[in-house]
């Protein structure tokens, strides 16, 4: 059992806070992407590398730069890789197939991370915890209103990146979890923006005119890299190392639930009563896993 896994204990409000703030953090990169219209190859480079921007900048500030100094672990470099691998299958799922069919596999991730800890780090599940999971599952799958649509090969390609982004982003949970303790959380994070950005580079550059954005837009790409860049994924990894996998997959989708409350406020996008019903299961779920947490 790695020696960088917490042993059990009441879990600090702040570090659910953490993790609820990362998840909502990193559901603003759906509103950013249809303002600017860029393309996602583009957006997610600037997320990434805009995101290390201002976590160097933070470092130094807060004088945690000598850290920087010493060469990051193998696993980091390799979770940045999976954090870049996530982001790149989820965007080609969207594009073969509905939005809906490529959250609803994405978000079979936190389930099934919270699973192979249970086998890896010995992170025990109880019955409690089993149906917290259970009922986010169902609240989300309530979300999309149980609704599967496949149109043909296009869909099952689509769903075959869906799969492989629930793959990278299970590994970027599972690698963040198993850091050594020597691992300082926000270098960690640091560079796995650094490496993320290193490896979305090239795909970004196939299509180098999304690279060269209008003044208008600068704000908004700016937005990227401070909020779901920089303190989304800071707030996750500090999140991912405070906290049990299965809590944490359960908060997890407070992501989903705030792409579905942005699409209602700002785009006008109607909730149905199912919605909004599910919505309200995975806010009880996450609460209720809290609660037992601090106990």
């Amino acid at each position: 059992m790695p020696t960088g896994i917490p042993q059990k204990s009441a879990v600090p409000l702040s570090s659910l806070l953490l993790a609820v703030i990362g998840a909502v953090g990193m559901a603003t990169i759906g509103v950013i992407s249809r303002i600017t219209q860029l393309t996602a190859e583009s957006i997610t480079f600037y997320r990434l590398g805009l995101g290390a921007l201002f976590l160097l900048v933070y470092l130094i500030i807060t004088r945690r730069g000598q850290h920087l100094r010493h060469a990051p672990d193998w696993g980091v470099v390799i979770s940045g890789g999976f954090l870049a691998v996530f982001i790149l299958c989820y965007v080609q799922a969207m594009n073969y197939t509905q939005m809906a069919n490529a959250i609803l596999m994405v978000y079979l991730a936190p389930v099934f991370s919270a699973v192979v800890a249970h086998f890896l780090f010995h992170e025990r599940l109880g019955g409690a915890q089993i149906a917290c999971i259970a009922a986010a599952l169902f609240g989300f799958a309530m979300m999309q209103e149980f609704h599967l649509q496949l149109d043909g090969g296009r869909d099952a390609v689509g769903l075959g990146f869906g799969l492989l982004a629930m793959l990278a982003y299970s590994a970027f949970i599972l690698t963040n979890r198993g850091f050594p303790p020597r691992t300082n959380d926000r270098t960690g994070a640091f560079w796995q923006l650094f490496f993320g950005a290193l490896v979305i580079l090239p795909f970004a550059l196939l299509r180098p005119e999304g690279l060269s954005a209008e003044a208008w837009q600068w704000p908004w790409l700016l937005g990227a890299g401070l909020v779901p860049g920089f303190l989304a994924l800071l707030c996750a990894v500090l999140a991912i190392n405070r906290l049990p996998t299965a809590l944490y997959g359960t908060l997890a989708y407070c992501e989903p639930l705030a792409v579905v409350l942005f699409g209602w406020s700002l785009f006008g996008e109607a909730l149905t009563p199912l919605q909004l019903a599910g919505c309200g299961v995975i806010v009880a779920s996450g609460i209720v896993q809290a609660r037992l947490s601090q106990r």
